[in-house]
Formats: C-alpha cells, structure tokens, sequence
C-alpha cells in the first residue's frame, strides 16, 4: 500500500509546474496534444454539404408543394341559406333596429 501511494506521489511531483496561464514549463512538439475532432475536419465539411443540400432541397419542396395546395385549393361556396323559422325569433325589438348585432342590415329597413 505504502508502495503504491510512493508511485502516485512521485508521478505528480515529477510532472511540470504549471505557470499562471496555464502554460505547462515544457513547450515544444512533443508536449502539444492532438485531439481527436482534429482528424475529421474534412469529413464535417463534407457532412455539412451534405445537409446543407438536403435541406435546401427540402424548402424547395415545401414552397412547392405550398404553392400548389393553394392554387388547386377549392374554395366552399354557401349557397342560400334556408330561411328556417326558427332562426330569427324576435319576441322584442333591438334597441337598434331589427337587425341583430352581426347582421347585416335588411333591405327595407330604414332609421327614422
């Protein structure tokens, strides 16, 4: 036990004083470290493209395909509606007239 606590002690004193900034003591080719993401540069590039164009590809379709729903779209037509009894009960006139709230005004209808 004592043996392995000596080498864990002696790996971290044997490692270089780090400065203030950061900067290990040791600078130089054999101290730099490389990471992995480096290597694929060219690969996220082509990968890029790649999506780039699909989803370029995939507005333009759907701006079309837009456009299209909307010019083949047909349009309801309401016909005339029944003139059901029922529909426009007035036991007492409006205040304003006998045309409801959201109606439109009636032909022979006229404010004196």
């Amino acid at each position: 036990m004592a043996n392995l606590v000596r080498q864990r002690l002696g790996a971290l004193l044997s490692r270089p004083i780090s400065s203030p900034l950061g900067q290990t003591a040791q600078t130089g080719a054999a101290s730099k470290r490389f990471f992995a993401s480096k290597s694929h540069a060219h690969d996220d590039a082509e990968e890029t493209a790649k999506w780039r164009s699909i989803t370029i590809a995939a507005y333009i379709m759907c701006i079309g395909m837009g456009i299209y729903i909307l010019a083949n779209e047909e349009h309801g037509h309401d016909g005339e509606k029944p003139g059901y009894s029922y529909l426009h009960i007035r036991n007492k006139q409006f205040p304003w007239g006998p045309d409801g709230l959201f109606e439109y005004k009636h032909e022979g209808h006229y404010e004196h």
